[in-house]
């Protein structure tokens, strides 16, 4: 049997995924980060983007979106607490592009700082969005 690590994913909204991994990959803001069980210990902010954890035992990888937050690594548990997130599979596409259209427009008409670092954030976001539904449809090519 693999060596496995307990995954907690919870956001705002609730519990996301509770179970074990063998291993985890997650957007941290200085670049993607792999975590297998007995990882040293670490505390990390994350970026917009996707979390995969693979359960082992033969089971199809789990695919989370979290729009950002901190991941915790304990040698055998691993929390991470998004801002938002959603399972992967459900993330809507038509309303990512809308909110990156919104948010390429309002960049554009730079109106004020705080105005144009909210439409940052919202285009890093609804980028990251979009990245993920791609990855997920090359997948299951």
């Amino acid at each position: 049997m693999a060596m496995t690590v307990h995954v907690d994913i919870v956001s705002a909204e609730g519990e996301l995924y509770s179970g074990q991994g063998e291993m985890i990959y997650a957007p941290a803001v200085m670049g993607e980060i792999g975590i297998a069980p007995r990882h040293a210990p670490l505390v990390t902010r994350l970026k917009p983007g996707d979390v995969r954890v693979a359960p082992g035992g033969g089971k199809p990888m789990e695919h989370f979106y979290v729009s950002g937050g901190i991941i915790e690594v304990q040698p055998f548990r691993v929390t991470i607490m998004a801002d938002t997130g959603v399972r992967a599979a459900d993330l809507d596409e038509a309303a990512a592009l809308e909110a990156k259209k919104r948010a390429e427009e309002a960049l554009a008409n730079k109106t004020g700082e705080m105005e144009v670092a909210r439409a940052q954030a919202e285009l890093a976001e609804a980028v990251a969005q979009l990245q993920t539904i791609e990855k997920l449809r090359k997948m299951k090519k």
